[in-house]
């Protein structure tokens, strides 16, 4: 009687450890990564049919790698860096776990001083860091016509305060159009309006985009 207790003891105990073998093998599917594309008509997509738009390519650029990744399109046209930085708490939902801030443009073609935009684009940040989310912050330069000393402010606060956040950083959304990028060098990747990027003209920008989310992935 005692051998056979014994023997049905060790039996139960190598299942267990066979068990505890298989689930040790076994993959474990990760969850879903949630990103918030925090920004203006840029993010949004202005112009364009869906599919085409910034949010869109990327996700479907990051997918195609292997990312497993969801990324929601909080893109509002016409928004300034205030108008983020007002709607950054509520966009932010539980399953947000990283962001890209991609704002600016408009506080640019409304001359808003660099100052301004400095201290909203620092509590999207602070947002950020308070909930412990990785970010990466996209910059804008600023055009030549409102003087040097405006220009040189507003380009510096970008990695300034990427610097100061530890997000990743990427200079400028549409680093992925050349090197030179005057007007006439772009036009053919641009709409008519020659501010926002056509359908060709989001797919080289997420080629560059892409990669920087990858880091920010990295990170979290």
């Amino acid at each position: 009687m005692k051998h056979s207790v014994r023997y049905g003891t060790w039996l139960a105990r190598c299942k267990i450890a066979i068990v505890g073998v298989f689930l040790s093998v076994v993959p474990v599917k990760a969850e879903t990564v949630e990103i918030l594309a925090l920004g203006d008509s840029l993010t949004q997509g202005y112009g364009l049919f869906e599919q085409d738009g910034f949010v869109p390519q990327l996700q479907g650029w990051l997918v195609d790698r292997g990312q497993d990744v969801r990324i929601v399109n909080a893109g509002v046209s016409g928004d300034t860096s205030a108008g983020g930085f007002a709607r950054v708490e509520w966009s932010l939902t539980p399953e947000i776990s990283a962001m890209i801030v991609t704002l600016g443009g408009n506080d640019l073609l409304r001359g808003l001083a660099p100052e301004e935009t400095r201290r909203n684009i620092e509590g999207i940040l602070k947002v950020a860091q308070a909930r412990e989310l990785a970010v990466l912050l996209i910059g804008m330069e600023a055009p030549g016509n409102f003087g040097i000393e405006y220009k040189e402010e507003f380009d510096a606060l970008y990695p300034d305060l990427a610097t100061k956040y530890g997000a990743t950083y990427l200079n400028t959304f549409f680093a992925g159009l050349g090197e030179d990028r005057t007007p006439s060098s772009v036009a053919q990747f641009m709409q008519k309006d020659g501010i926002h990027p056509n359908p060709e003209g989001v797919e080289r920008i997420v080629q560059v985009v892409g990669p920087k989310v990858e880091e920010l992935l990295s990170k979290h």
